[in-house]
Formats: C-alpha cells, structure tokens, sequence
C-alpha cells in the first residue's frame, strides 16, 4: 500500500536541510542533500506509522500562510 505525505523542506543557519511531515506529529530528519534528504524522511516516514500503529487517522493538510508581524 502507497501513502502519500506532504513534507516541509526548510534550510537552517548552518546549511542543513530540515524535513518534517505536518500529518505525523515529531516526525522530522535532516540532511546536506535533497537526494538524502528524500532516503531519509521517507525512513522517518515508515517508522513513525510503525509508532503510531492504527492511531494514525491521516490528516487534512490545507497549506501554508506566510504572515508579517510587526517586531
């Protein structure tokens, strides 16, 4: 059976890229490289549906909203 994740990609301070699947809560990697990035977040994927069993109920991503707070 294939599921189908979406995943945020975002650069740190140091160059990393940071991976994490809004759906399942602590579900997170980094990597230097795309290419690693994608091997590692669908490990982080396989073993977090491991944890939560028949807990997971799928989630219903909407999106992104970038806003500006005044600081």
């Amino acid at each position: 059976m294939t599921k189908e994740f979406n995943v945020v990609i975002e650069r740190d301070a140091d160059g990393y890229l940071i991976a994490s699947v809004p759906e399942l809560p602590g579900c997170h990697t980094q990597a230097k490289s795309l290419d690693k990035l994608s091997e590692r977040i669908q490990e982080a994927i396989r073993l977090c549906l491991e944890e939560y069993g028949d807990q997971y109920s799928g989630g219903n991503f909407v999106g992104f909203q970038r806003v500006s707070v005044e600081v």
